[in-house]
């Protein structure tokens, strides 16, 4: 009886516990004064306190109604740059998704971008990287990772460091081949290595449009554009590729087309692109579906503007096909289901949960909103959220 006493007690505090922390949690905006939002808003957005200058700075423009202004002051800690975005953006450059790996270009190319409010919706097909010009820093290598290994060793402030410079100088392939962040040395490295560049349409998905291949299925579409290494019959069921691989390969086939020229060169340790040429890795596993498509182009088409996939929003204003990463990337970019990821991530970077209630999903679309009219710029996407957030 005793431990029965003792176990209803632990259960009633740990009760309490919680219904203390909801009461707080659902009354800090009551509480929460001006000099301690934009305590909060600076911690969030930079990662550290404020100086005792742009604290006192912050707070005035709170209780002057703009606490945007004070987001933006925030923004200008060279931490938000060297640790909030790099720690954003470090998983979607690699398979693991991990936070733990060096600074590479499509990490310093993001940062860049959103501290000089590019565009963001050119991320996927700008000739654009960013370099720094840091004073002993290797030159920018094709072929290695030194110039952003020396700047995160030595931890440089890449808020005054980066530089912005033209991707197809730097990787010595055509503009027309350049594709944003997709065709960096490190998403090439991570997606266009052996496989058959599916992993990069997939990750594509993952890092931008916050879809993996399970959540686009549709097993409406034809299988014509399936390439010959699908089996149309795995383990000799055929109802194993009309039930589960169509349902994938029938979209994403189509559009990971247009990486058709694009490979990882493990000797070289480099970027390949071979206009005009298809890569073998296209070609392989022929005999598991003869009569399968066979690549003989770049040519890629989006067949899920109609169906289940069509609530991702891709802009009317675009004809759905094209040739090349670049315009694919173009394709995927200016979709509202782009848009949506970026200010979803934004938002459990900045507030430390997912959109969770009705209000978040307002303020969610709300932000996305303004995000697309106003040209795509994320630091304005951030200082949102955070206003949105620092009460909380």
């Amino acid at each position: 009886m005793k431990h029965g006493r003792q176990q209803h007690r632990t259960r009633r505090s740990a009760a309490l516990a919680a219904a203390v922390l909801l009461v707080l949690q659902t009354t800090a905006p009551a509480w929460a004064g001006s000099r301690e939002q934009a305590r909060r808003l600076h911690d969030r957005l930079a990662g550290v306190p404020p100086s005792d200058v742009v604290l006192t700075q912050m707070q005035a423009d709170i209780d002057a109604g703009n606490p945007s202004a004070a987001a933006y002051l925030a923004m200008n800690n060279s931490n938000f740059y060297n640790v909030t975005l790099k720690n954003l953006v470090a998983p979607w450059t690699n398979r693991d998704q991990s936070v733990f790996v060096p600074l590479n270009d499509y990490t310093a190319t993001i940062i860049g971008m959103v501290r000089d409010d590019v565009d963001f919706s050119t991320v996927l097909s700008a000739d654009l990287l960013y370099v720094a010009n840091t004073a002993g820093a290797p030159a920018y290598s094709p072929a290695n990772n030194n110039h952003y290994q020396y700047l995160d060793d030595n931890n440089v402030d890449l808020k005054s460091a980066l530089q912005p410079a033209a991707q197809s100088t730097l990787l010595g392939i055509p503009s027309a081949a350049t594709a944003g962040v997709l065709t960096s040395r490190a998403a090439a490295a991570a997606f266009f290595i052996n496989g058959t560049n599916r992993a990069m349409f997939r990750f594509t998905l993952i890092n931008h449009l916050c879809r993996d291949m399970e959540q686009v299925q549709d097993g409406s579409l034809p299988p014509d554009r399936v390439r010959q290494d699908v089996s149309r019959s795995p383990g000799g069921d055929s109802r194993v590729f009309l039930n589960s691989c169509i349902t994938c390969h029938a979209g994403m086939d189509p559009m990971a087309q247009a990486f058709a020229y694009y490979n990882f060169d493990t000797t070289a340790t480099q970027l390949m692109y071979t206009e005009g040429q298809v890569q073998p890795k296209y070609l392989i596993n022929s005999n598991n579906f003869k009569s399968g498509y066979v690549t003989v182009d770049n040519h890629w088409d989006n067949r899920w503007r109609q169906g289940p996939n069509s609530v991702i929003g891709f802009d009317g204003t675009l004809t759905g096909s094209g040739t090349g990463a670049k315009s694919l990337g173009q394709e995927l970019a200016r979709s509202d289901g782009f848009a949506q990821c970026q200010v979803e991530k934004v938002f459990k970077a900045v507030c430390f949960r997912t959109p969770g209630n009705a209000a978040d999903r307002a303020a969610v679309s709300t932000i996305k909103g303004t995000f697309k009219s106003s040209g795509y710029k994320m630091k304005q996407v951030f200082a949102d959220t955070a206003v949105y957030c620092m009460g909380s």
